[in-house]
């Protein structure tokens, strides 16, 4: 090993050293999630402390089988159709009060119903404006009424991502959301770099790592300078970025490595605790305990999840008072082998039981933690899938789908938005010719008016609203699908 020396230290050239710190720094956080520091912190948007949290489920959710119908009339219609990958009606975890219930994998939410803190929300997909099947059975090709490339999974990505029914826009409903408002951080991701948490000037969302992981600049973070070769590098390298820079693109970098430095030490100790360590939470710890085999979390939704619980607790540390997070599981797209043996076993049960624990144990950890009614968590996905199912034991791509929205100021215990009518080729359908009769649901909300209602939440106002979500005007004043 090559220890440098003072000397030496005091001979780099300011070009190299820029160079071997961005190296660093570009490792330790990515070089697309650098991007967006060169902006410095903004100032909080409010006294009181919000946090969202969106899951996107990628691959197209089977929201059919997430909320089924439990009225003998309609779950008949269900079993009919759906055939092998009908759940039977005994299984469901029964939503209370109401005629539905879950996919018993997310039986864990259960409680969550019955204490009023998780709502299902209804057919929900981009929509340029309100649109019947009549409508899109008319729109000549091109036609604004109908979201770029339907049925794509790269295009409805963006699409839900963006709030908007044009797959070219760049920047997430997350990103914009945080830009409008002016929160001191970007959307942070535990995810990778989603669409969702774009902005014009943030290339891409806060990517953190896991439990665990080492976020920072490795040899220059608190812990390693009391080395005397590492404490001199970055004496020597904080000294040179104090100096003026005579360029807008040197003023930017120095910005930016600046930020750098300075996030990875306030946030580094958040990000590497894991469960039991001597600074870690015992409210967490214990929410999360099913989930924790040998001191760590056992599924990367419990581990997503756990780091943004961590991360929302020490809120006043993070900064901000309005935070924006973003977790993923992916896995979805079940066009064959979505059940086993039985609708109650194979891929998408797997899926589901390891959403539905995690969000469960996240839930019961800001409860316990006193901070359920600052959190609203919420789940999105490309499109939902056909109610007829194919020939493998699976289903194909669709359209209007089902989403769950959690928190503790959810007007839980009940369901919101309008359920499709159960028949294939009806007016909920975009089927007419018989050999398309699949049971594609065409949205009855918009993204755009799931978004607003999660944002009004978080403190955006109409003209706010309206510069995040281009398409919202199209829906009058039906922008608040009131389960928030």
């Amino acid at each position: 090993m090559n220890i440098p020396t003072r000397d030496h230290l005091l001979r780099l050239t300011r070009r190299q050293w820029l160079q071997r710190a961005g190296g660093t720094l570009a490792g330790a956080f990515g070089a697309a999630t650098l991007g967006h520091l060169a902006l410095g912190t903004q100032p909080a948007y409010a006294a009181d402390y919000k946090a969202l949290v969106c899951i996107f489920l990628y691959g197209g959710n089977d929201g059919m089988n997430v909320v089924v119908p439990t009225d003998a009339a309609r779950y008949q219609q269900y079993a009919n159709v759906r055939g092998a990958l009908a759940l039977p009606s005994s299984s469901l975890a029964a939503l209370t009060g109401s005629n539905y219930g879950l996919h018993p994998s997310l039986a864990a939410l259960k409680p969550f119903w019955t204490s009023g803190m998780l709502a299902p929300v209804f057919n929900v997909g981009p929509l340029y404006k309100p649109l019947t099947k009549e409508q899109y059975r008319d729109a000549p090709d091109g036609s604004e009424l109908i979201p770029d490339a339907l049925f794509s999974h790269a295009d409805q990505q963006i699409e839900w991502e963006t709030g908007t029914t044009d797959a070219m826009t760049r920047t997430g409903w997350g990103g914009r959301a945080s830009k409008v408002l002016g929160t001191v951080n970007p959307v942070i991701s535990v995810g990778g770099n989603g669409r969702f948490g774009v902005e014009e000037m943030r290339p891409s969302p806060l990517v953190l790592p896991g439990p665990g992981a080492t976020f920072g600049a490795y040899g220059l973070g608190p812990d390693d300078t009391d080395w005397e070769p590492n404490r001199l590098r970055r004496q020597a390298i904080d000294a040179l970025y104090a100096e003026p820079q005579p360029l807008v693109l040197g003023q930017a970098y120095t910005a930016q490595q600046t930020n750098a430095f300075e996030m990875s030490e306030r946030l580094a100790d958040i990000v590497k605790s894991l469960p039991g360590d001597a600074d870690s939470t015992p409210a967490i710890d214990s929410a999360f305990a099913p989930l924790i085999v040998d001191g760590k979390l056992s599924t990367s939704m419990g581990q997503q999840l756990y780091q943004i619980a961590k991360l929302i607790r020490s809120n006043a540390q993070v900064q901000g008072n309005r935070q924006i997070f973003f977790a993923q599981q992916g896995g979805y797209d079940t066009h064959s082998g979505q059940i086993g043996d039985n609708s109650l076993l194979g891929l998408h049960a797997t899926l589901l039981k390891e959403l539905g624990d995690a969000m469960a144990c996240f839930q019961q950890a800001l409860v316990n933690l006193g901070l359920a009614p600052k959190v609203t968590t919420f789940t999105q996905s490309d499109f939902g899938r056909t109610f007829a199912p194919n020939s493998t034991a699976g289903t194909d791509h669709a359209w209007g789908n089902h989403q769950l929205v959690i928190g503790g100021s959810v007007k839980g215990g009940e369901t919101y938005g309008k359920y499709p009518q159960l028949e294939l080729g009806g007016p909920d359908d975009v089927g007419f010719e018989s050999w398309e009769l699949q049971g594609r649901w065409i949205p009855t909300s918009s993204v755009d008016q799931f978004a607003s209602t999660l944002l009004g939440w978080f403190g955006a106002g109409d003209g706010q609203l309206e510069k995040i979500l281009p398409n919202l005007v199209h829906f009058g004043t039906k922008r608040n699908l009131g389960f928030l």
